[in-house]
């Protein structure tokens, strides 16, 4: 069962797809949209990637950051990224410690749930049914 809204996001640092050492208090004062999914490159993923990459214009406008979150490693974020010119940071959890705390471990993957956290650290928003295909917007929409 996924974190609820209401509840202060737990708190944590991982490597990013540049290596770079990304913790969510980087972004304090600024909505994080944290999205979890299974796997780098693979069909549902992917088109959850694409859809937040097409809307990274509008999740910039409103001062929004997103963060992809995957138990795949830097070198495998990294292709991901440039194959499909994604624009946001994607989180190597390789140890799945950001999955375990945020409660979508599904067993040596992240489950596909995402969670919008407000500029104070409190989880705003929940969503445990993604359709990947339109999940950017339909967050936007829903703010």
């Amino acid at each position: 069962m996924a974190l609820v809204a209401g509840t202060i996001a737990p708190a944590f640092t991982a490597k990013d797809t540049d290596g770079k050492t990304v913790s969510l208090a980087d972004f304090a004062g600024k909505t994080v949209v944290l999205y979890f999914y299974p796997k780098d490159d693979t069909p549902g993923c992917t088109k959850e990637a694409k859809s937040f990459r097409d809307a990274h214009e509008e999740y910039q406008g409103k001062d929004m950051v997103v963060l992809g979150v995957s138990t795949d490693n830097e070198a495998s974020h990294k292709k991901f990224t440039e194959k499909y010119g994604l624009p946001f940071q994607l989180l190597a959890d390789v140890d799945g410690a950001i999955t375990k705390a945020y409660d979508v471990d599904g067993g040596g993957y992240a489950k596909r749930v995402t969670y919008v956290i407000d500029g104070t650290g409190k989880i705003a928003q929940v969503y445990e049914k993604v359709k990947t295909d339109t999940h950017a917007q339909d967050i936007l929409a829903a703010i």
